[in-house]
């Protein structure tokens, strides 16, 4: 552990070299960037500078996505370096500056603002110190590569850096480099964390070992809503070679063992523990939820998002539809199961204060930290959360349930823990993507549409952990902890991009559906004992926006078709705003060489993500089988504009990543539950695993996929991490309709579904 002497002398701070000075007369002096208003004694920087190293402190974390480049970038080029001067520490409560979640396509948008600024201050420190190094006024200088220069004279960063210590606060007013100066910004920057992931020597959060530490599985109970577990044949599991103990609180039961294997086996109700449980509530009937989302006995409140008196011009027509849309629950199905290590001691470290470390990879290790507080009972000065990469997901997966369990059962056994879920548990009790309905009306004209009204029904979006609520956990459940109330509004959230920003009238409301009992029928306060009513529903790639665009950009080629008007020359008649214009317009060679015949068509849809953010347009060719049903995405072309692009390369990652997922949940998937619990737990059916698999799209159906980049570089960075699957479901079942004749209204499109309509 890095002690906090040692960090706020500058010890911490090595790596690569940029000067040739030994490791024997390394330099004492340093360059840090804190937060504003932090104490001298804070542990948390933006960016720490010495005579050997930059070091990058983000609280923005790299989920697999290749932020971290981009940060380092983003970074770099206010300091007139290189990508590989540089390194990176990140989601380290201890060391970084909070910076919020990964989330939201806001860790470029928001936290490279910050960065950029962290770097801007301490360049304009180096500069300054440069200035009187050369006796001259800092403004004649130029500096490339951590050198400055004035004429032929320079003096490298490492000089500056030799000995004196200068602690800035960030300066949100220091002087940035003009777009158009920038080196490293824009270009297609290879990724940092390949080279060693290719090679087999990445350190993931499964490779993290401890010396002393255990191994610990739960013993969930086999439903949402099960009670008074009791357990049976301790003598059974006490047997078994390298068993340490039974963890039991409440209804929270685990086991640790001294390797994995021997926690399966005394987790294993054939092998080891057994435990009995009195059934709870059964969940809505899944074959109800169309039904049941819409139903006024499952809301809790009515949000109109925005208001429009649409009566006179339904009245007016000429042309009105209605149409009900639906999407089922989806899993954020990551390719490795959950995965924590938890380290609690008795009493804290006497130089750092720190108690509990925890290696998790958690989007949000401030908010992790806080809610493990109030599980643990303990401050949360006292711990310390390391964000660790694990398997890539989008959106609040198990992976802060899992350190729940692992933090738990250490703090159980005085020991570290390391908890990894299997495939099983994974499926069955990560936070899902919630389910939604929609219905939609509009009126349309010979001049375009006049009218629209978009209603939805919908659980939350978003139930990430709280650092006041640890009944958001499922540890903090199974201890009896309520969960924080259900959200008050769906802006943003299960709302999100359910207001378009298409040009005309338009009224949008949306019905909270309860996902657990509340103590009135209008109450978002949860009951004690908490019992589902669904699925736990969070936050999956777009929150709400992958379900309200399949329902707004299917329903406008709905209208679009009802008047003979072009889908995609009615939208971009309908759009005022130039660049959603421009990303429209970028599809119409696509558009107007579409491909046509029995069972094969082509689909467009339109997205600006968060009706404020990056502007989306997507275009996609299908084949239908048209005896079997079963459809095959053949082409994808996106239009994208985030403003100014940073990575090139990495862009065009994040938007062929969110093009297979848009497929995948699009054709295949959809979570299987009976009673109060999920039975979709297997990638594959077997005899081992007969229940229901949970469907993804493979790697032989990946499409062919185009992009057609628009860089903005004297507008804002956007970020790109979720707007390009808002578009997808829509244009698919564009492209269905095409290539059919016929509309389907709820996904997914499964081969079953499509040849019934058929």
């Amino acid at each position: 552990m890095i002690g906090r002497r040692r960090f706020l002398t500058g010890a911490v701070a090595v790596g690569f070299t940029l000067t040739t000075t030994s490791a024997t007369a390394r330099p004492s002096g340093r360059i840090r960037v804190t937060v504003v208003g932090a104490p001298a004694t804070a542990t948390e920087s933006w960016l720490v500078l010495t005579g050997e190293k930059v070091t990058l402190y983000s609280g923005k974390v790299d989920l697999g996505t290749g932020i971290r480049t981009a940060l380092t970038q983003i970074m770099v080029e206010e300091l007139r370096l290189g990508v590989a001067d540089v390194d990176y520490v990140e989601g380290d409560t201890l060391l970084a500056a909070g910076q919020g979640g990964s989330v939201g396509s806001k860790s470029i948008q928001n936290g490279g603002v910050q960065l950029r600024q962290a770097a801007a201050t301490a360049f304009a420190e180096l500069r300054r110190r440069a200035g009187v190094y050369f006796n001259v006024d800092p403004s004649r200088l130029r500096a490339e590569r951590g050198v400055f220069r004035l004429g032929e004279r320079t003096v490298r960063y490492s000089r500056l850096l030799a000995s004196e210590v200068t602690v800035l606060p960030l300066d949100s007013n220091a002087p940035l480099v003009p777009p158009a100066e920038y080196v490293v910004v824009g270009k297609p920057v290879r990724r940092v964390d390949l080279p060693d992931k290719l090679t087999a020597t990445f350190r993931y959060l499964h490779d993290v070992s401890l010396p002393g530490m255990l191994h610990g599985r739960v013993v969930r109970p086999p439903g949402r809503n099960s009670r008074d577990p009791v357990i049976g044949d301790l003598d059974r599991a006490r047997a078994i070679e390298g068993f340490v103990d039974v963890v039991r609180r409440d209804r929270f039961i685990g086991v640790v063992a001294t390797s994995e294997w021997a926690a399966a086996r005394a987790a294993a109700p054939a092998t080891g523990v057994t435990v009995g449980w009195t059934s709870g509530p059964d969940l809505i009937p899944q074959a109800d939820l169309p039904v049941a989302l819409r139903d006024p006995v499952n809301h809790y409140r009515t949000v109109v998002e925005i208001e429009a008196d649409l009566e006179p011009l339904f009245a007016a027509g000429p042309t009105v539809l209605e149409a009900q849309y639906f999407t089922p629950f989806h899993m954020h199905g990551a390719m490795g199961p959950s995965v924590a290590v938890a380290d609690v001691r008795a009493t804290p470290d006497p130089e750092t204060g720190i108690q509990v470390t925890i290696w998790s990879s958690t989007q949000n290790v401030t908010e992790l930290r806080g809610t493990l507080a109030q599980l643990l009972s303990l401050d949360a000065a006292k711990i310390r959360v390391i964000y660790t990469e694990s398997s890539g997901c989008y959106g609040h997966n198990g992976a802060d349930d899992c350190a729940a369990d692992a933090a738990l059962l250490s703090q159980a056994v005085g020991r570290p823990v390391r908890v990894q879920w299997t495939r099983q548990n994974e499926h069955g009790w990560e936070p899902l993507g919630g389910a939604q309905a929609h219905d939609m009306k509009g009126a349309v004209g010979p001049n375009g549409i006049t009218a629209w009204s978009h209603l939805n029904f919908a659980p939350p979006a978003n139930s990430r952990p709280s650092r006041t609520n640890a009944g958001t956990l499922l540890a903090g459940a199974l201890l009896g902890m309520l969960p924080a109330p259900l959200p008050a509004s769906s802006v943003n959230s299960s709302g999100r991009n359910a207001p378009i920003t298409y040009g005309f009238p338009q009224r949008v409301e949306a019905r909270l559906v309860k996902s657990f009992e509340t103590t009135g029928p209008d109450s978002a306060q949860p009951v004690a004992p908490l019992t589902y009513r669904l699925p736990r529903s969070t936050a999956l790639r777009s929150l709400g926006g992958f379900s309200n665009s399949f329902a707004n950009e299917s329903f406008f080629d709905e209208l679009a078709h009802a008047a003979g008007h072009d889908p995609l020359e009615l939208r971009i008649k309908s759009l005022s705003d130039p660049r959603a214009v421009a990303v429209c317009e970028a599809l119409r060679d696509a558009w107007r060489n579409r491909p046509s015949g029995r069972g094969i068509g082509a689909g467009v849809a339109f997205q600006q993500y968060e009706v404020e953010n990056a502007y989306v347009a997507t275009y996609v060719e299908v084949r239908v089988d048209m005896e079997t049903g079963q459809v095959r995405v053949t082409r994808v072309v996106v239009a994208h504009d985030c403003g100014l692009i940073v990575n090139p390369d990495g862009l065009r990652n994040q938007i062929e990543g969110n093009v297979v997922q848009g497929i995948s949940r699009t054709l295949k998937e959809e979570v299987k539950y009976t009673a109060d619990r999920i039975t979709s737990v297997v990638w594959q059916s077997s005899q081992f695993n007969p229940g229901p698999q949970y469907e993804v799209l493979r790697f032989n159906e990946v499409p062919v996929i185009e992009t057609i980049l628009i860089n903005r570089v004297d507008q804002p960075a956007l970020g790109a991490g979720e707007p390009a699957i808002g578009p997808m479901p829509g244009a698919i079942g564009n492209a269905v309709f095409a290539a059919t004749g016929k509309r389907i209204r709820a996904l997914p499109f499964t081969a079953e579904r499509v040849k019934a309509a058929l």
